[in-house]
């Protein structure tokens, strides 16, 4: 059984996990179908203004926080190596630090930057606009796949 320190750092890597699932869930699900529903010079300050929102602390907390707890969780199992849960403790860390944080790296922000760089009156925005909304949410759907996937894994380690 996994306990002491341990356990504390699965419970709070579930909980970060889960909450930046619930986070692209909402996304995935009525946000981006709301901005989507905008017009396109609306759609694009409104989204360029949620990702400068974004990169605050509340949210870092969680998202960068949960990547580093993820990776430490992953040290520690390497290292105590338990008698259970081994396997979904490094799937489970491995589905949010390449899922969900690196996803982010290479295929979210990358496309907010082009989108950031465009002015949201501009003919160029909007024709970017629906490949972006496109894009943009098929990659969250993979992240909050993977983020929600990662807490499921913490959560079968501890069972």
């Amino acid at each position: 059984m996994i306990d002491g320190p341990y356990f504390v750092l699965i419970v709070l890597g579930v909980l970060g996990t889960g909450l930046t699932a619930g986070v692209f869930c909402a996304f995935s699900t009525f946000v981006m179908r709301g901005l989507a529903a905008l017009p396109p010079a609306q759609g694009v300050a409104a989204m360029n203004a949620i990702n400068v929102t974004a990169v605050r602390p509340a949210f870092m907390a969680v998202f960068a926080g949960s990547a580093v707890l993820c990776a430490v969780i992953a040290v520690v199992t390497f290292v105590l190596w338990p008698d259970e849960g081994t396997a979904e403790l490094l799937v489970g860390s491995a589905l949010y630090l390449f899922g969900s944080f690196g996803l982010t790296m290479v295929a979210n922000v990358p496309r907010n930057d082009t989108l950031l760089k465009l002015d949201p009156g501009t003919p160029e925005a909007a024709a970017y606009w629906p490949t972006y909304v496109r894009e943009w949410t098929m990659w969250n759907h993979v992240r909050m796949g993977a983020s929600a996937a990662a807490a499921v894994a913490y959560v079968l380690a501890l069972t």
